[in-house]
């Protein structure tokens, strides 16, 4: 293998690659393998024209999510079996043929299904479904000036700020996965610029105390990466949603909110936003792999 680390200098190099072949999984950003390098590091190859993404986990090195380009699972799976533990983060709609993995175990990863809305049901959150979402915004408009921004370079060090806040009022230093993501935040806010972001958030009386971070996946969707509000504004996380959805996504059918981790209240949070679909995902577990 001829495997090197994801670096900075390769944005452009993997960003025209997804463009020419336009991933679904929200994993396959350019902004989200670079950001959760520090926590999940990745490595990538060229194999038969196509961009192959490597992780690094407790359980060995994986290929993460499928190959971007021409090449079959079953291909790389060949290529670089004797060397990976098997494959994760993998679309379930790209396994035609099983047949062609002798051997491997197929694992529906529910867990990390990303979740995919219709923008205009965001943005509206017209009818009896969203109802009580309608009425935490009508709650939080009622009792705070609230105020909507496009995020902008010059405002990256506030957002930076609230985060730290949010942090400090959920005591993120006491949980491995809170501290994951503020790096990635971090991560992705000092890069806003340069990675073709775009971003909303809300002033009360004059302070950032809410965010929220996306781009293009494809071209009919978007993906959210981070939405972050301080708890103490009651249905305030319910407008960030909303009028990033009308104000900056505009141009996009659906939104990629990512998974839910397996975690019983995100999970609840996200299905009652009424998903379109999800993007269900497998893993791919080799022989060698599944014996230990």
């Amino acid at each position: 293998m001829t495997l090197r680390p994801l670096s900075l200098d390769d944005r452009l190099f993997v960003s025209e690659y997804l463009r020419r072949f336009p991933p679904e999984i929200s994993e396959l950003t350019f902004t989200n393998l670079y950001a959760w390098r520090s926590t999940r590091p990745i490595w990538i190859d060229i194999f038969e024209e196509s961009l192959i993404f490597f992780a690094e986990t407790k359980m060995g090195l994986i290929i993460l999510g499928n190959p971007v380009g021409p090449a079959s699972p079953a291909d790389v799976l060949r290529e670089y079996g004797s060397q990976i533990r098997g494959m994760d983060r993998f679309p379930k709609t790209m396994i035609t043929d099983l047949s062609l993995l002798p051997g491997a175990t197929v694992v529906v990863d529910r867990d990390n299904a990303d979740y995919v809305y219709r923008r205009e049901d965001l943005a509206s959150l017209a009818g009896r479904n969203f109802t009580k979402k309608r009425n935490h915004i009508n709650q939080c408009l009622a009792a705070y000036p609230c105020q909507y921004e496009f995020i902008t370079p010059e405002t990256v060090a506030e957002c930076l700020a609230m985060q730290e806040r949010w942090c400090a009022a959920r005591d993120c230093k006491a949980e491995p996965g809170l501290c994951g993501e503020y790096q990635a935040i971090e991560e992705t806010l000092c890069h806003y610029r340069e990675f073709g972001l775009t971003g909303g958030a809300i002033r009360i009386e004059g302070i950032i105390e809410a965010f929220t971070v996306g781009e293009a996946l494809n071209p009919s969707t978007a993906v959210c990466h981070f939405e972050k509000a301080m708890p103490q504004f009651q249905g305030l996380g319910q407008l960030i949603n909303q009028w990033f959805a009308g104000n900056n996504l505009a141009g996009f059918t659906y939104v990629n909110r990512e998974q839910d981790l397996g975690i019983p209240g995100l999970r609840k949070a996200k299905e009652s936003y009424y998903p379109d679909h999800l993007v269900e995902k497998v893993r791919i577990i080799l022989p060698d792999a599944s014996s230990e």
